[in-house]
């Protein structure tokens, strides 16, 4: 008959192995690729400094400000892009690039989907976000519903399904977006030549803080 410590101890045991689990880098699901290899940055290249991305414990680290976009070198037109993120702390701004090209803003030249603590912002920046700066947004084009963030430290799931003229983006397996960008024609012409396009590079942003990404896998559609 185990005592009343020994069940405490294994209870610990057993939760303690099953963070370690949660935490461990998943294999892509049948069909998708690997977009990193787990241990460096091969296939990837930085458009601000290069120091500020890293990889380590299995993860693409942003490890601050002033890094740019780190961008794939192979680009991408049709696809089922999926990852995860976390945050190091509150306040955290960053974004995932979709078909842009290797030089101008992704946002603009591209476009870019929104990542944000939308919790924390206010109160550590003193100032609120615009309806199209939410996360799961297409940044200045498409406003977002209510994310639903994981507590900061914790990993959150993105999924971004682009084909032809329609981009969907999930977050935590909620849909925020579900957009035809031929909605959005206006906006193309006037500064948003990025929405024209139809293939280019997928890459993360830095902006402020430590942000990091795994699992990062891609599955191109025909």
């Amino acid at each position: 008959m185990r005592t009343a410590l020994q069940l405490g101890v294994l209870a610990l045991l057993v939760c303690v192995a099953g963070a370690r689990a949660e935490d461990k880098p998943a294999k892509p699901p049948e069909g998708f690729a690997p977009l990193f290899d787990g241990k460096t940055l091969g296939g990837w290249k930085a458009t601000g400094k290069a120091d500020v991305w890293t990889a380590e414990g299995g993860a693409i680290v942003c490890k601050g400000g002033s890094g740019g976009y780190l961008l794939t070198e192979k680009e991408y037109g049709d696809f089922e892009f999926r990852c995860e993120y976390k945050w190091e702390k509150e306040g955290g701004n960053s974004g995932i690039a979709l078909r842009t090209p290797e030089k101008g803003d992704p946002a603009y030249a591209g476009m870019e989907i929104q990542l944000i603590d939308d919790q924390n912002w206010e109160k550590v920046h003193k100032f609120k976000l615009a309806p199209y700066q939410h996360t799961g947004s297409i940044y200045d084009v498409q406003p977002a519903k209510e994310a639903n963030n994981k507590a900061i430290g914790q990993w959150n799931s993105v999924k971004i399904v682009c084909k032809g003229r329609k981009v969907t983006i999930e977050q935590n397996g909620a849909v925020l977006v579900d957009a035809n960008l031929d909605d959005y024609k206006a906006k193309q012409e006037k500064n948003h030549p990025g929405l024209g396009r139809d293939k280019g590079r997928i890459g993360f942003q830095s902006y402020n803080t430590r942000v990091e990404f795994r699992n990062v896998w891609i599955k191109e559609l025909k």
